[in-house]
């Protein structure tokens, strides 16, 4: 799944950081409570106006960043 489309930047919401579907929920928010042990329908439950596909599109947008972020020589 792309992330494009469902995460958002705006420069006055939560300091410009990438958000789902211009909603105050961050890709930050999202991963830290699957990180935590959270399972996509708990996350569901505590945020109603999230859907399936926008933890996905936070993943995704995740693994986009890390795929292009900058390699350090060893």
């Amino acid at each position: 799944m792309k992330a494009q489309g469902r995460i958002t930047i705006e420069a006055g919401k939560r300091s410009g950081k990438p958000c789902v579907r211009g909603l105050r929920i961050t890709v930050y928010d999202v991963l830290a409570l699957l990180a935590s042990g959270a399972s996509q329908e708990e996350i569901l439950e505590d945020f109603p106006e999230l859907e399936r596909e926008d933890i996905f599109a936070c993943l995704a947008y995740a693994a986009e960043r890390e795929h292009r972020s900058v390699r350090m020589a060893v």
